[in-house]
């Protein structure tokens, strides 16, 4: 018999707790990709106490917003959700994506970060920006290079409406060290700009490698498909 929803996602939660109990980790946060899934999915995991949903396409997730605020009195868990933005960012979609979002996970640029600056309404407080650093340097992937990162924190932390809370990467499928060499990043910039007190967040782990990259460093795994099912 097919797995429901709700036993997908507790099977994910124990596997992330398993991960964490074996690398000696306290806690990672769970991030659930809806992408191309329904509100009425996460209305009923945030009802079960998921709080982190990851949406790749700008449209699609401010059309799940606005049909998910209108349930709030009847579901009041939806409105403690909050939203990250995962995927690549248009210059002309900034606005929107300051005015909506939580989290943005793929600040690869200065004019972005600069833009979503500018953009973000001070009454909704800071916008929690991660870098997207590409890693493994391949042309298919958005991301800042490693040898660019410096320059771009440098940047980014000067903007007093973005919170600088780490990395984020997608490493290349052909397997590498990849979640060691963002870790050993993170920590560099770490010790490199001890002002950045809320330097936190290592996102980098999906489906098929959470287990992986939990136990080198991550502390935000998104996951997709385990939970959802197949994307349609």
């Amino acid at each position: 018999m097919e797995s429901t929803l709700l036993q997908r996602w507790q099977e994910v939660t124990q596997q992330i707790q398993k991960a964490c109990t074996d690398s000696a980790r306290d806690s990672v946060t769970l991030l659930a990709v809806s992408k191309t899934k329904p509100a009425e999915m996460i209305t009923e995991l945030a009802q079960a106490g998921q709080v982190h949903f990851g949406e790749n396409y700008l449209q699609e997730a401010m059309e799940k917003m606005a049909e998910i605020k209108e349930l709030v009195a009847s579901i009041p868990a939806t409105k403690d959700i909050v939203w990250h933005y995962i995927g690549h960012i248009q210059r002309n979609k900034t606005r929107d994506i300051a005015e909506n979002f939580d989290w943005v996970h793929t600040v690869e640029r200065d004019i972005i970060a600069k833009r979503l600056n500018e953009q973000r309404p001070q009454a909704l407080g800071k916008l929690n920006v991660l870098v997207q650093v590409n890693i493994d340097n391949e042309d298919s992937k958005s991301g800042c290079l490693p040898s660019e990162l410096e320059s771009l924190i440098t940047t980014i932390k000067s903007y007093d409406n973005l919170n600088l809370r780490g990395l984020m990467i997608i490493p290349s499928k052909e397997g590498s060290d990849a979640f060691e060499r963002t870790k050993k990043l993170f920590d560099e910039i770490q010790q490199a700009h001890p002002e950045l007190t809320q330097w936190d967040t290592l996102s980098m782990g999906m489906s098929g490698d959470m287990q992986q990259a939990i136990a080198h460093g991550s502390t935000m795994v998104r996951v997709g498909s385990a939970i959802f099912g197949a994307r349609d």
